[in-house]
């Protein structure tokens, strides 16, 4: 692992594979480790440069305010769009998880040039906040059931584990891969600012930035092989966000992961890196 600098950023990043061989690159949702480590091994002995990355605010990325973001959705973007020519290379197959799967939307309409090809996960066509009325809203009863749970104290790593294990049932997820996830993410936590870690861990940061303006109605301007993949079990983005937004961008392959919520799990990613390897 290091720090490249990029955009006016340092962008925490983890290197798999060759570096002659054609770029992948991982946006974090919202750390890097949203992209499990098999998955990654698995497309870098597919005869890919796989890099992961954090995105700002989290993991070893540039940290300032979680609570009072001064950037925005395009920044991120942007992130994606400039480490791709800071790592040496003119394209990459760009790949984004939740946020930085909307991140990697607007990367590859903004910067079409460098963007060669896209694989969205567990992600939809719009920001974070309300949404249209002809895509599913975040489970409720399950979104209940995570915001009502007690914190944890964020300094203590055992209890943020426990949290996280606790939790993912809820969220389709596999609870001992969540616990080392987050034990793993605690780890890699610069500070023990408790906004940090729920930065971190949650993401709360993504819910305060600006996202406009919109940009789904400028998929269909995507002429570039894309992949998208979604759980049949995801609460928080739903599987029909990941069915309307492979609909609209043309050509895009659709890959539904029976049994998967919010995260990858790794009984997944041979089918999602045989995909991947595919574009």
């Amino acid at each position: 692992m290091t720090t490249i600098r990029a955009n006016g950023v340092d962008l925490g990043v983890e290197s798999f594979g060759r570096e002659e061989d054609p770029l992948v690159l991982l946006t974090g949702g919202t750390t890097m480790l949203s992209w499990p480590d098999s998955l990654c091994r698995r497309v870098a002995g597919g005869g890919r440069r796989v890099v992961r990355y954090d995105l700002r605010d989290s993991g070893e990325s540039s940290t300032g305010d979680p609570e009072d973001p001064t950037y925005n959705l395009r920044d991120l973007a942007d992130d994606a769009s400039k480490l791709i020519c800071a790592l040496g290379s003119e394209t990459a197959h760009l790949g984004g998880v939740g946020v930085g799967g909307m991140a990697a939307q607007v990367a590859a309409l903004d910067h079409p040039e460098v963007v060669s090809a896209l694989t969205l996960v567990s992600t939809r066509p719009v920001a974070p906040g309300p949404v249209d009325d002809d895509l599913p809203d975040h489970d409720q009863s399950a979104m209940s059931a995570v915001l009502s749970r007690p914190q944890p104290d964020w300094t203590d790593r055992r209890a943020v584990a426990q949290y996280a294990a606790e939790g993912a049932t809820t969220l389709g997820n596999d609870p001992e891969q969540a616990r080392a996830t987050a034990a793993r993410i605690w780890d890699r936590t610069p500070t023990p600012e408790t906004s940090v870690h729920q930065a971190n861990q949650l993401g709360k940061v993504f819910s305060r930035i600006d996202c406009s303006p919109r940009w789904r109605e400028r998929l269909g301007d995507l002429r570039i092989p894309s992949l998208v993949i979604h759980g049949r079990a995801d609460p928080f983005f739903p599987v029909g966000n990941g069915e309307v937004l492979a609909a609209e961008i043309p050509d895009a392959q659709l890959l539904i992961q029976e049994g998967m919520g919010t995260q990858m799990p790794e009984r997944a990613t041979e089918d999602i890196a045989t995909a991947m390897l595919r574009l």
